[in-house]
């Protein structure tokens, strides 16, 4: 009988001891030398992706960090760029939450209320295309489906397609649809190339639905840096700067956990409600690297995506002048010498 990795990694989900994952807590509490956080309450931005598996599970470590009341707020693709996410940040609906970094920066050059506190993951992004499309050059005059304009699928391959030389906005023809999903309409073939991210891309690859030509967790350069970063609202940063470290030492705590026991993770993950299918939120945590946080350095990552953006027409602002106005690097020095790194 032919067993392949998925398999394996699946079946481990059932010996996963969930004690054996979250009584590492009992540790932490006496571990923590920093003063009680001025807030026991936190709000996390929820998305439709798996691969922000660490605020998933990241609730009984912020328990030990001494946060008693942890929501989780629905607000389907933070950093779109809508009227939603605006006020997200302006209303404090938000604290935190674990996004893309294209779509932060574009946060940052417009004035909201953003924060950038780290870096979380690399790569979880994978283009699909149909058979004849080669690389990212040959989607000019291709129809490329996207959640939203400004989403992060739609930002990501803006990014990529300046490198290569296109421009995004004349040379890729964007099809956004309210009533069919654009992971719909490539598996029809009514679209020439889709950017996924999981459980989209697993999906895909079960289903044997196009090919992929980018892997931004394998590929150069997209795999030399951060994916999703950890943000926080401004306001909140400043006012809480005790609760602010503690959320990112359990959120790189949880990020950690991701690598040394995938397969719990997983498993509470589904138990959590936060992914539909065991198998896919298995794979996400095989396929995506959670274990560079402490050999990436952050503001490379923001130097990149800027330069890119700008040669995209997205945003006006310098790297200098982003990282300046919206990252604090203050909290990650600190939890790094903790944890190692």
């Amino acid at each position: 009988m032919h067993t392949n990795r998925r398999d394996l990694l699946l079946a481990g989900c059932c010996a996963a001891s969930a004690p054996l994952l979250w009584g590492i807590t009992t540790r932490l509490r006496a571990e923590q030398r920093d003063p009680p956080p001025e807030t026991t309450t936190l709000r996390l931005a929820k998305s439709p992706s798996l691969c922000i598996a660490p605020v998933y599970v990241v609730r009984d470590l912020l328990n030990a960090e001494g946060f008693t009341n942890v929501i989780h707020v629905e607000t389907g693709f933070v950093g779109n760029g809508s009227a939603q996410d605006k006020a997200i940040w302006r209303n404090s609906d938000v604290d935190f939450n674990l996004n893309f970094s294209g779509p932060l920066l574009l946060e940052i050059d417009r004035g909201l209320s953003t924060t950038v506190l780290a870096g979380v993951h690399v790569g979880c992004f994978e283009l699909f295309a149909r058979e004849g499309i080669r690389s990212v050059a040959d989607l000019k005059g291709r129809t490329v489906g996207v959640q939203s304009l400004e989403s992060p699928p739609h930002v990501f391959l803006s990014a990529m397609a300046t490198l290569v030389g296109l421009d995004p906005a004349k040379d890729i023809e964007w099809v956004t649809s309210a009533k069919v999903k654009p992971i719909e309409l490539f598996a029809e073939g009514k679209i020439d190339a889709f950017l996924g991210f999981p459980p989209e891309p697993q999906r895909l690859r079960a289903q044997n639905i196009g090919r992929v030509i980018v892997n931004s967790a394998q590929d150069r350069p997209w795999s030399q840096y951060f994916c999703c970063m950890l943000a926080g609202n401004r306001e909140f940063v400043r006012r809480n700067p005790v609760a602010t470290k503690r959320v990112v030492r359990a959120m790189l705590r949880a990020t950690d956990l991701c690598v040394s026991e995938p397969t719990a993770v997983a498993q509470r993950m589904v138990d959590g409600g936060f992914a539909p299918r065991l198998d896919y939120a298995v794979q996400t945590l095989a396929d995506v690297p959670y274990n560079r946080w402490r050999e990436y350095d952050p503001e490379d990552t923001i130097r990149f995506y800027a330069l890119r953006l700008r040669e995209a027409g997205m945003i006006k602002s310098s790297p200098a002048k982003l990282i300046a106005d919206g990252a604090d690097w203050r909290f990650l020095n600190a939890v790094r010498r903790e944890l190692g790194g």
